[in-house]
């Protein structure tokens, strides 16, 4: 490793060892974050450390390897994390290094009113310019705070560091010792997302519309999800951290970031993690601005931004919605972080939401991240009322603003089919639902039968099969209906829908039972969603024929419902196997007998009562 002098400078260059040599037992010394990590400084000072005690190292993290966490290290270095990493995690595990929960937005205060005095601060930056400014580079986040408030700072003056812009100089004034190294810069690397993380991007991804500005971190799932965006428009980017996944959709025109109405046309993030290729993208790049995290994680900041999505991760929530992010029950992985910071954030953004994203299980299948409690000793991070979607492998659950019985079932829904039936055992132990409440019956909801459809009136209708949680939107449908509508599809004047009676509508096979929705004013899946049709269908194994019934809310007659729908269920059953339909219509519902007459098929009737006549659809012979 070299220690080259810094060449044409007017301020004093040192050798690691001296610039080092200020440290004495006992000091706080604060390390900069991710892959702004002084590489040569950190090396220097462990081999300092027989010369040294009882040395505190702070940071959030840090790539590569944390040698002072090591137990040969333990009467050297104490590590005290602001965000627990994979490098660190066994040292606080084992009793060798402390964690301090705490919000990223609030750490440089901390710094600043003393509360946690910096000793010595050890950074990375780029080059000076011909002003005497030197840029942070890859990580301004607490960093910056850190070594303005440091009583020393050592900085490591790297060639290789990209010279970002925004709120990330320091003029060398700032700085007591400069110390040079040209190796390259750490790099993160992302792996290649996993069918259950592209599952969940996909997902993900509906939730986000045109114009969002969005928050992702850095792992697999936010690599996931960012493949799934190239059909957005103009995307935007308020963010703690970012990869390099954020390249290809810049290059392709998906974030512009000009609809954002603070800061348009600019990325805003704190520190990034990545590769040389990302480092070469952002230096001196005016669409990256990089800012400490007591502005980018200020959630008064962050609301700022009109349809900001926070997307973040989890290892558990309970039935009720309570999140843990930090801990393994009280085994302590992870950290805060800027979480709850992004989501109270989003929260309060004109037509923002969080999102919770996070694969089924854990443990290689073996454990539900969906859980009826969370384990004991296990850290909130975020609230009952925190949370407005989880998206699993499984689908997309919408909780802010619902019950516990309707979130419980939201959650159910998108649990690991394997823990379903475990899950709503407890729910019903704990009356979170109704006691006769049925167990989701489909193993994989058949996203692929999805669609839209214009009416007669120019609006646009979604189609999809039901879902569970739709109960309450049938029920609503059903008591809209007219007294006569009612009567005509129940052939009954009592107009009563039950809980009962609707959850079975809901609660289909996708194979033998199928309901398909019509939905008007879907912006997102879950919300705003009004279910104006339905279109069921039952097989009976014994003939292979299926019962039809149709529901068109009372003001949506004569606009072509009812012949799309009849249509669509005519292509799912054909793709099922099934021989044909049969109904039960009354004779005064010509509206119904036309309908089945244009089918494309021929029709059997047969006078079943006095009002009342069977029609049945053979599927063999079309007409």
């Amino acid at each position: 490793m070299r220690n080259t002098p810094l060449k044409e400078t007017a301020y004093r260059h040192s050798e690691a060892e001296e610039a080092l040599s200020s440290i004495r037992r006992g000091s706080r010394v604060f390390i900069g974050t991710g892959c702004g990590k002084p590489q040569l400084l950190v090396n220097t000072l462990m081999n300092m450390a027989p010369t040294l005690a009882d040395t505190e190292i702070m940071h959030i993290i840090t790539a590569g390897t944390a040698p002072y966490t090591e137990e040969n290290f333990a009467h050297c270095f104490r590590h005290n994390a602001f965000f627990i990493g994979a490098n660190t995690r066994k040292a606080i595990w084992e009793g060798r290094a402390d964690y301090t929960p705490i919000f990223l937005s609030e750490i440089p205060m901390m710094f600043k009113t003393g509360r946690i005095h910096v000793d010595t601060a050890l950074i990375s930056v780029s080059p000076p310019d011909k002003y005497g400014y030197v840029s942070l580079g890859v990580s301004v986040d607490v960093t910056k705070s850190a070594a303005e408030c440091a009583d020393y700072v050592v900085a490591e003056v790297n060639p290789n560091m990209p010279r970002t812009l925004g709120d990330s100089f320091l003029h060398v004034s700032q700085i007591d010792a400069f110390v040079y190294n040209t190796d390259p810069l750490p790099e993160f690397h992302m792996k290649d997302p996993g069918l259950v993380a592209q599952k969940i991007g996909k997902y993900v991804s509906e939730l986000i519309e045109d114009g969002s500005t969005l928050q992702l971190g850095y792992g697999t799932i936010p690599s996931a999800v960012m493949k799934y965006l190239k059909d957005k428009k103009d995307l935007g980017i308020h963010t703690e951290v970012f990869t390099d996944s954020l390249i290809d959709l810049i290059k392709q025109g998906v974030i512009t970031c000009r609809k954002k109405n603070l800061h348009p046309g600019k990325i805003i993030a704190s520190f990034c993690m990545g590769t040389k290729r990302l480092y070469r993208f952002i230096d001196k790049n005016p669409m990256f601005e990089f800012h400490p995290t007591e502005y980018v994680n200020d959630p008064f900041t962050i609301a700022r931004n009109n349809r900001m999505v926070s997307i973040n991760t989890a290892l558990s929530i309970d039935l009720t919605g309570q999140v843990c992010s930090d801990s393994l029950g009280s085994l302590l992985y992870s950290g805060i972080g800027g979480q709850l910071d992004f989501v109270r954030g989003a929260a309060r953004s004109a037509g923002g939401k969080s999102i919770i994203a996070m694969p089924s299980t854990a443990e290689g299948g073996t454990k539900s991240r969906i859980v009826p409690f969370l384990d004991e000793g296990s850290g909130v991070v975020l609230t009952r009322g925190d949370v407005h979607y989880v998206v699993t492998e499984h689908g997309i659950a919408h909780l802010h603003g619902k019950s516990i019985r309707e979130r419980a079932m939201e959650l159910i829904n998108v649990a690991h089919p394997l823990f379903r039936e475990d899950l709503l055992k407890t729910a019903k132990k704990k009356f979170y639902v109704y006691q006769d409440q049925l167990l989701p019956r489909a193993v994989v909801y058949p996203k692929h039968y999805e669609t839209y459809w214009v009416n007669k009136a120019g609006r646009e209708v979604f189609f999809r099969p039901v879902k569970p949680t739709d109960e309450k939107k049938v029920q609503e449908l059903i008591y809209a209906l007219s007294d006569p509508d009612f009567y005509t599809r129940f052939l009954q004047k009592i107009k009563i829908f039950s809980h009962e009676a609707a959850q079975k509508f809901v609660n289909v096979d996708y194979k033998n039972s199928m309901t398909f929705v019509g939905i008007l004013g879907k912006n997102m899946p879950g919300d705003n969603e009004e279910i104006i049709a339905l279109g069921e269908l039952y097989r009976d194994p014994s003939s292979n024929f299926s019962e039809i019934g149709f529901t068109v809310r009372s003001d949506m007659h004569r606009l072509g419902i009812g012949g799309f729908l009849l249509w669509y269920m005519i292509r799912y059953a054909r793709e099922q196997g099934i021989a044909g339909f049969r109904a039960l219509v009354l004779k005064e519902n010509d509206g119904m007998m036309k309908l089945f007459r244009q089918c494309g098929y021929p029709i059997n009737t047969t006078l079943e009562s006095p009002g009342s006549y069977e029609v049945e659809i053979p599927f063999e012979t079309p007409g």
